[in-house]
C-alpha cells in the first residue's frame, strides 16, 4: 500500500529528475545562443537541481505558489528549439503569462513563443554587441564582488570582459593574496568556479577569464593598451576621487574611454541608478556615478510611490552594516562617532543618500530628510521610510502594489518583495534587488506609510553597478517576456497620484 511518505518521496525523485534534464538545456542556450535564464532574479545558468528546485519554490514568494517545474521543463525544451538571439529570459514570467493565455488552452506553445519571442528567433545567438573591455582600479569588498559577477557573465548576454585590475604594490605574495581574497569570503561564501594564479604573467585567470594584475598609484601614468586593452571603462571602486577632476585622470591613461565611480559623486557629476535614470547617460558623458547602495535601495522604491501616491514629503532612516571605513576596535577616526568599535557599538552617522534621491528623482528635492545607524552586521541593511502621501491608502493596497510590481513592473529587477514572518537580514546575502519591501512590516495610518526596504548593501549595489556598466556600453540584453511601462499599475487598482 502506498502511503503519504512513499507519494512525498516519489514526487521529490520526479522533480529532481526533471531539474537534472533542464540542466544541459540551460547550459546549451547560453553557451550557444547567449541566453541568460532565471526565475524572478535567480539565475538558472550552472546551477545544481537542488538549486533549480530552490529557485522554482522561491517563485512562491511572488506567486503564492510553486512554480512547478513540470511546466518549465517543457518551456525550456521548447526554447532550444527556437535558434535563439542573445536575451535575458525570466522563465518564471514567461511560464506565467503562457499559462493566462488562449495559447495554454489548445497546448500551443510554440506558437506563443513564436509570438513572445519573434524578435530574437532564429538569430543563432547573433545581438550582443562586441565584448567590452573593464578595469578595476581598485580590488577591494565591491571590486571583487564586481569581478564575480562580470566573470559569472562571462560568455552569456553580456558583452563585458573583466580585462585588468589596478592595486598598489604590496608584498612579495600579493598576488595569491588577491586571488584567495577573491576564492574564498567570509560573508558570500566561496567562488563558484576555479582561480589560479599566473605568476610569470602577473595574473589570476578565473573560469577562464585573464585578469591582468596591474600595480600603480598613478591611474593617469597606466598604459593599458601595453596589455592589450583598449577603449576600457575604468570602474573606480576605491573612492578616493569622487569629483570630475580627480577622476579624469583616468581618461589620461593610454587605452581608457570611460570612467565609472561606484560611490557619489560630486559636482556636476551624473548619479545614475539604474531602473530610474539610467536614460539621462548618453554618448558625450565620460564620467559617471553609480551612486550609493542606500541610494539605489530607497531611489525605485520611492519612484513607485511617487508615481502612484504622490510624495508629500518624508524622512528616511538606514540601518546600516559596518563598513571598512570604521574601527574593529576602538581607534582615531576623522569622523565624528566613526573611531568606536564597530563590532561592538551601534553608531549614529550620516548619511546623504535621501538627498542624493532628488539627483535621480528631481521631483523630490527638499522632500526627504535622512539619517544613518551603523549595527554591528557585516553586510545587509535596512532603509525605513517614513513618508506623507498626496493621498490615503492601506496597508492592503499597498503592499498588494509593491508586490506586483516587483513582479511585473518596470523595475522588477531593482524592487523585490518579501511578506515571510521568518526571514532576517542574512537571508538577503545574495540578493541581486537593489531592496527588498518586506510586506508585513509595511505601516499605514491614512495618507503616512512606513515602508521597510532591506538591501544587500554589497551584493545587490554590485548588480546595480554592472547594470550601468551594461547600459553605457551598450551590452545590455534584451530581455523577455517584455513589461510595458506601468503595465502593473493597471493590474493593482493604484489610483493616479493627487498633485
Amino acid at each position: 500500500m502506498t502511503t503519504e511518505a512513499d507519494e512525498q518521496l516519489r514526487s521529490w525523485i520526479d522533480r529532481e529528475s526533471q531539474a537534472e534534464a533542464m540542466i544541459p538545456l540551460l547550459g546549451k542556450l547560453y553557451r550557444e545562443n547567449n541566453v541568460v535564464t532565471g526565475i524572478y532574479g535567480r539565475r538558472l545558468v550552472n546551477r545544481s537541481a537542488i538549486e533549480i528546485l530552490k529557485a522554482h519554490r522561491f517563485a512562491r514568494q511572488v506567486d503564492e505558489t510553486e512554480l512547478p517545474v513540470s511546466q518549465t521543463l517543457p518551456l525550456v525544451q521548447a526554447l532550444t528549439e527556437l535558434d535563439l538571439g542573445a536575451a535575458s529570459i525570466d522563465v518564471a514570467r514567461l511560464n506565467s503569462r503562457y499559462q493566462s493565455s488562449a495559447y495554454a488552452a489548445s497546448g500551443d506553445m510554440d506558437g506563443f513563443l513564436r509570438e513572445e519571442l519573434a524578435e530574437v528567433i532564429g538569430r543563432g545567438g547573433e545581438g550582443m554587441s562586441e565584448p567590452r573591455d573593464v578595469v578595476l582600479y581598485g580590488f577591494g569588498r565591491i571590486g571583487r564582488l564586481l569581478a564575480r559577477i562580470i566573470v559569472g557573465n562571462a560568455s552569456s548576454a553580456s558583452g563585458l570582459r573583466l580585462r585588468a585590475i589596478v592595486v598598489r604594490q604590496g608584498a612579495e605574495d600579493d598576488l595569491a593574496k588577491r586571488a584567495s581574497l577573491l576564492r574564498r569570503d567570509s560573508v558570500h561564501g566561496p567562488f563558484e568556479g576555479s582561480i589560479r594564479v599566473d605568476q610569470e604573467n602577473q595574473a589570476i585567470i578565473a573560469n577562464g577569464t585573464f585578469i591582468k594584475v596591474i600595480y600603480a598609484s598613478d591611474p593617469a601614468a597606466i598604459d593599458y593598451t601595453a596589455h592589450g586593452i583598449s577603449n576600457a571603462v575604468v570602474v573606480d571602486n576605491t573612492g578616493r576621487w569622487r569629483d570630475e577632476e580627480g577622476l579624469s585622470q583616468h581618461l589620461k591613461a593610454k587605452g581608457v574611454s570611460r570612467v565609472l565611480l561606484t560611490a557619489p559623486g560630486k559636482g556636476d557629476l551624473k548619479n545614475v541608478v539604474f531602473g530610474v535614470n539610467q536614460d539621462q547617460i548618453t554618448d558625450e558623458d565620460t564620467i559617471i556615478s553609480a551612486a550609493s547602495c542606500t541610494t539605489n535601495a530607497i531611489t525605485p522604491v520611492a519612484k513607485l510611490m511617487d508615481e502612484a501616491y504622490g510624495i508629500d514629503h518624508g524622512h528616511v532612516e538606514t540601518v546600516h552594516s559596518y563598513t571598512n571605513d570604521q574601527n574593529l576596535i576602538d581607534n582615531f577616526h576623522p569622523g565624528e562617532r566613526r573611531g568606536r568599535s564597530a563590532a561592538l557599538n551601534m553608531v549614529i552617522s550620516e548619511t546623504g543618500a535621501a538627498k542624493a534621491v532628488a539627483k535621480a528623482l528631481p521631483q523630490l528635492t527638499g522632500k526627504l530628510s535622512g539619517n544613518a545607524i551603523r549595527v554591528p552586521t557585516p553586510d545587509v541593511s535596512m532603509a525605513i521610510l517614513n513618508l506623507e502621501l498626496n493621498r490615503e491608502t492601506t496597508k492592503e493596497e499597498l503592499n498588494r502594489f509593491l508586490r506586483r510590481e516587483s513582479l511585473e513592473g518596470p523595475l522588477h529587477k531593482q524592487v523585490d518583495y518579501i511578506d515571510s514572518a521568518e526571514v532576517v537580514s542574512t537571508d538577503f546575502v545574495g540578493t541581486r534587488a537593489a531592496g527588498i519591501v518586506d510586506g508585513l512590516a509595511t505601516i499605514v495610518n491614512g495618507r503616512q506609510a512606513i515602508l521597510y526596504v532591506w538591501y544587500d548593501n554589497e551584493f545587490g549595489y554590485s548588480a546595480q553597478v554592472v547594470r550601468v556598466l551594461e547600459h553605457m556600453t551598450g551590452s545590455a540584453p534584451v530581455k523577455y517576456p517584455k513589461v510595458e511601462p506601468r503595465e502593473a499599475a493597471a493590474n493593482n487598482g493604484a489610483a493616479a497620484p493627487a498633485r
